[in-house]
């Protein structure tokens, strides 16, 4: 999870903040969906969290 956050505060949250919590919401939910479905990770043989979801179906 630190990895996550810190991964999150460095190449995704402007560094001028957000002008509103509806706007860090929703932009945060944006990276989410990317990190799950394109980011790889060296855990995962350098899969992405859902493809290695899809794996183990």
């Amino acid at each position: 999870m630190e990895r996550f956050f810190g991964s999150l505060k460095s190449e995704w949250v402007p560094e001028t903040g957000y002008s509103s919590e509806h706007e860090a919401r929703a932009d945060v939910q944006r990276y989410v969906t990317r990190y799950n479905t394109s980011r790889p990770h060296s855990y995962n043989d350098y899969r992405s969290p859902v493809a290695m979801e899809r794996m183990a179906a």
